[in-house]
């Protein structure tokens, strides 16, 4: 069994420059993937039509993607594709999601970020990811 960090914290999800409403967010890093960090969102705040979702109870939505991304955005507007992320007013760093059903954009506390990659580090440390990759695993899932 790997160790994990896993930490919930509070964001913001940004509806307008005058409007946004509080959510949930559950950030994940497992050594067994090192380079990816994971971001689960409560399945209400889906982007997706209603009508075409399974409803109530319905599992979190979850981005995955670099913790590099994650660590460079804290510091400098970084991310191409799907995910953006940045430096805000304040101590607040944004996370910029695009999807083909629109864009979310939400804020988060940096200090909460740092924290979550610090102990992320403490598992794996920046720079020695390699040394958890496994290509036989990883060529297994992808073949099976």
């Amino acid at each position: 069994m790997h160790a994990t960090a896993e930490e919930t914290v509070q964001a913001r999800l940004v509806l307008s420059p005058h409007r946004s409403v509080r959510l949930r967010v559950t950030l994940t890093y497992r050594p067994e993937d090192p380079l990816a960090v994971r971001m689960a969102f409560p399945s209400e705040f889906s982007l997706d039509d209603p009508a075409d979702g399974p409803g109530e109870g319905a599992a979190d939505i979850v981005w995955v993607f670099a913790r590099r991304l994650l660590a460079a955005g804290l510091e400098l507007p970084s991310g191409i594709g799907d995910v953006h992320v940045r430096p805000g007013l304040g101590r607040r760093t944004l996370v910029e999601l695009r999807a083909p059903e629109g864009i979310a954009l939400v804020q988060f506390d940096t200090a909460d970020l740092r924290r979550f990659l610090w102990r992320s580090r403490l598992l794996v440390p920046e720079g020695e990811e390699h040394l958890h990759l496994d290509a036989d695993r990883a060529l297994a899932q992808l073949l099976g």
